[in-house]
Order: C-alpha cells, then sequence, then structure tokens
C-alpha cells in the first residue's frame, strides 16, 4: 500500500478531494531546541581550548583549566554566538516543501512574499510527464534548500487561459519583482531533465546557493564524442 504521506501526484489529488488528511507541517525550532542543539555542539567543539581536542578527550587537569573563568567567559560567548546563529538560521530557514496555492493566492504568497524572500513558482497541467518531473525535482530542492519559497499552480487556476503549449513554466520572483521565467519544455530541457540541471538552473536565476556553477547537461560536441566513442570509431 502506498504511504499516505509520501509527496505523490496521486496523494495531492486524494488531498485535494478530501480522501486523505492535510499534510501535518513540520515542527518549528522551539527555544529548548535550541539550546539542546547549542549545548551539544559545545560538548563536540573542537577549538574550545586550544582546538587539538574535544572535551570528551580532555585530562582532569585540562577540565580544571577549562573551568577556571576565563574558560568560562569564552564558553558564555561561544554559546550567546551560537544560538544567535542558529535563531538567524530558523528564522530563514521558513518553507522546505513545494506548496500548492490557487490564483487568490498569487498576491500574497508571490509578489507580497517579503523582504529578501525568492520565490519559484512552478505552473502546471496534470497528464504532462515534465511538469511531473519537474514537482519531484521541486519537492528534493525545497528540502534543501528551505530559505526559497518552492510553490506550484495549475496553471489555468493561476493564470486563465494560459497556454497548455507553454507547460510547464516556472516564474522566479525576488521581493515581488519577476527575475527569470522558464516557458515551456524547450527552456526546460524535456523529458530528460536531471535534478542537477534544475538545480543549477535555479542557481543561475539567483534563487538558491549552489555549488553547481557549470551546466551539468553535456554539450552537443561531448554527445557526439561519447556517441563515437561507443561505436569505436577513431575521431583522432
Amino acid at each position: 500500500m502506498q504511504d499516505p504521506n509520501q509527496d505523490t501526484e496521486w496523494n495531492d489529488v486524494l488531498r485535494a478531494k478530501g480522501i486523505l488528511p492535510p499534510k501535518q507541517k513540520e515542527a518549528e525550532i522551539t527555544e529548548e531546541q535550541i539550546q539542546a542543539m547549542v549545548d551539544d555542539a559545545i560538548n563536540k567543539r573542537t577549538d574550545l581550548n586550544d582546538g587539538s581536542k574535544q572535551i570528551d578527550d580532555m585530562t582532569l587537569d585540562e577540565l580544571d583549566e577549562l573551568e577556571d573563568s576565563e574558560d568560562e567567559e569564552v564558553l558564555q560567548e561561544y554559546r550567546k554566538r551560537r544560538i544567535a546563529e542558529m535563531r538567524a538560521l530558523a528564522s530563514k530557514a521558513k518553507f522546505g516543501t513545494v506548496r500548492e496555492i490557487s490564483g487568490q493566492d498569487y498576491v500574497s504568497e508571490v509578489t507580497k512574499a517579503g523582504d529578501g524572500i525568492w520565490v519559484v513558482l512552478h505552473l502546471y497541467a496534470n497528464g504532462v510527464p515534465l511538469c511531473a518531473i519537474i514537482h519531484h525535482h521541486m519537492q528534493q530542492l525545497a528540502a534543501r534548500f528551505p530559505q526559497t519559497k518552492f510553490l506550484r499552480s495549475i496553471a489555468t487556476t493561476c493564470i486563465p487561459n494560459f497556454p497548455e503549449k507553454n507547460l510547464p513554466t516556472i516564474f522566479i520572483y525576488h521581493e515581488g519583482q519577476l527575475k527569470k521565467q522558464y516557458i515551456g519544455s524547450l527552456e526546460l530541457r524535456g523529458e530528460k531533465l536531471t535534478l542537477d540541471e534544475l538545480e543549477f538552473l535555479m542557481g543561475q536565476a539567483g534563487a538558491i546557493t549552489t555549488d553547481i556553477k557549470e551546466d551539468p547537461r553535456p554539450q552537443i560536441r561531448d554527445k557526439m564524442l561519447a556517441d563515437l566513442e561507443n561505436q569505436n570509431i577513431d575521431f583522432y
């Protein structure tokens, strides 16, 4: 039996019809969790004293030195800094999933998303294979880049009479301004689109910060050389 909690096209349909309950939102990070994470990080920190040992590996003499007022002051300063860093990260990591919106949500969710917010909106139609591929890839990207808001909407519910030939379409907004658009199968590289390629495109548009700086898709010349090698043809 298929897991009802999975993010699949079929489960989305069942949720939309009320057959499955809505997915539960991930719990927000609480102050207590932040504190516990900081305490755990401190215990594993390798540079508290001379940068050479973890607390668990210190001798009794080294532990006595750590209890000196100067070390305690350093420890408290580190704690404050890590709490501030983790609060800042938690405040930015607001999203993490691909959410479905309607045309009524467009202004509030996209053009008024807020300061510093990047929005990736996927317009799709059911039954279009590339739309399903993009949704699958976007789910993984949304989890890895929770600072970016990933949305999707059935094209005609968001923009009346939107041409199906233009699907899939991806709009990328930043602070309410359209920064990039990918319209149709050609611009989105067809049904062989890989996760790395979509990540590269999102990174090129500025929507995410990715380590993929070069296009993962082999260029035409590379493909031709690979085909020749497969045919054992000496092309030199």
